[in-house]
């Protein structure tokens, strides 16, 4: 959660009810629960989510109205509450990563989220099946062409302000936007309308750590009664729309969702987390003999914009013992160096990553030399990504690297490097052993699970969910 941004909220003098003890079903009752839920998703026709701020608790992100939330913590004088991570570094939990599978089988059609936390896109939920209510952090907006551009930085204001960029398009240039509501602001017609169509057309909506009560999104769900549709909501306290819902379950979100994905036999995917940069190489002869050049590391989103998961770039020249190692450590990351023009030589960037990256490093060669031309290329940005999370989830481990476009210039080179920085695996078996993630995706504990020497089940055992 952004400081800024828990403060800003706790100005309203009325947030509704705050403070609510949690309630937990007894573990007989929530197993059968888990189970009745299950079976409804399987036999949805069109199925929608509507998640709040209790997905992403175990993301370390902290909720509203919990025993430890934002407005709960202020109302009692204590502040806001401190997230267990940067806020740009926060991974998908169980949860929205299982939505993830649910929609690439055709089961999930669509999610609105009141979150803004951009972790569902982060995820792999498409943008087009995805209504965000509240806007989203990461976020600009173009008010004159409607471009949106999804960044790795959580933007700086929030109100839909203009921010400190422009749009890229050549033929607009208008100043952007960021895409979170202040209060008072209406929800934006772009996300409310999708949001209330999927509604409307649901047999189902699944509502997913939210407390419902924030008007006029909570009432969204409500649509789907009027066609015979049926709510679902998991969430540790009561909400206002109890009494509305066909099932109401009180657990962990996560451990929920864990046990419907394994009776409904779909696998979690892992979370690749894949990082940008843009490495810009400016250089001038100087009396035909030396050139001077200029290396910059910048962020994919321009000049103006931070790299927020760089923490240093150690620049040395394993082949040239006469020159210097550089130490970046102050973004924007500039060296400038002149040296002699007939002399090629090889540079090694070492990228030294923040503590919320699993890896922390990685490292970047390259040849320059100033006498030889090379050729620009794109790759197709899709395959390049696919094949970079396939790599780390092979390998069980992130630090690998591609290059998605090299562009030449007479008088500069670039390149823009894709890294893979953290992977986080979901055992829906035993998820207090989450590979390397506990910390940053805490999934609840689930009492590990029995399968033959092919991993199938035993019919003997029955898997427990509590």
């Amino acid at each position: 959660m952004s400081l800024g941004y828990a403060q800003k909220l706790s100005y309203r003098e009325d947030v509704g009810v705050v403070g609510l003890s949690e309630v937990f079903d007894p573990p007989v009752v929530l197993q059968r629960k888990i189970e009745e839920l299950a079976m409804i998703i399987k036999k949805s026709k069109h199925l929608v989510a509507f998640t709040g701020a209790g997905i992403s608790t175990a993301c370390g992100i902290p909720d509203f109205r919990g025993p430890k939330g934002v407005w709960t913590l202020q109302r009692e004088g204590k502040g806001v509450p401190e997230a267990s991570l940067p806020f740009h570094r926060a991974m998908p939990s169980l949860t929205h990563m299982a939505l993830v599978e649910l929609e690439r089988n055709g089961i999930l059609k669509f999610v609105i989220s009141q979150n803004i936390d951009s972790l569902h896109l982060r995820s792999g939920i498409p943008r087009e099946k995805l209504a965000e209510l509240h806007g989203n952090s990461f976020s600009e907006l173009c008010p004159s062409c409607g471009t949106e551009y999804l960044r790795d930085f959580e933007v700086e204001t929030i109100g839909m302000k203009l921010t400190r960029r422009q749009c890229s398009d050549v033929k607009c240039g208008a100043k952007l936007r960021d895409t979170v509501l202040d209060w008072g602001d209406a929800l934006p017609v772009k996300e409310m309308n999708p949001a209330e169509q999927h509604c409307k057309m649901a047999d189902v909506v699944l509502c997913l750590g939210t407390s419902l009560q924030i008007t006029p999104a909570c009432n969204l769900p409500l649509k789907s009664l009027n066609g015979g549709g049926r709510i679902i909501i998991v969430n540790l306290q009561p909400t206002p729309k109890d009494k509305k819902a066909s099932l109401v379950i009180h657990g962990q979100v996560d451990k929920v969702i864990a046990g419907v994905m394994h009776f409904l036999n779909l696998q979690i995917p892992p979370y690749v987390r894949i990082d940008f940069v843009h490495i810009n190489l400016k250089h001038s002869p100087r009396k035909k003999t030396y050139v001077k050049w200029v290396l910059k590391v910048l962020s994919l989103h321009g000049s103006r914009a931070p790299l927020p998961f760089v923490k240093s770039v150690e620049v040395s020249f394993p082949e040239r013992p006469d020159m210097k190692t550089a130490f970046l450590t102050k973004q924007p990351f500039v060296l400038k160096r002149e040296t002699v023009r007939k002399r090629p030589f090889m540079m090694s960037l070492k990228f030294n990553f923040i503590d919320g990256c699993r890896c922390s490093f990685t490292t970047v060669f390259w040849r320059v030399n100033f006498q030889v031309k090379l050729n620009s290329f794109i790759q197709d940005k899709n395959q390049v990504l696919k094949k970079l999370r396939d790599d780390a989830d092979q390998e069980s481990e992130c630090g690998q690297q591609e290059i998605l476009e090299m562009q030449i210039l007479p008088r500069s080179e670039s390149t823009i490097h894709a890294f893979t920085t953290n992977i986080v695996r979901y055992n829906i078996f035993d998820a207090t052993k989450v590979e390397e993630a506990i910390s940053i995706s805490d999934c609840s504990k689930i009492d590990s699970f029995e399968g033959d020497e092919n991993g199938d089940e035993k019919p003997s055992k029955r898997a427990k969910w509590f």
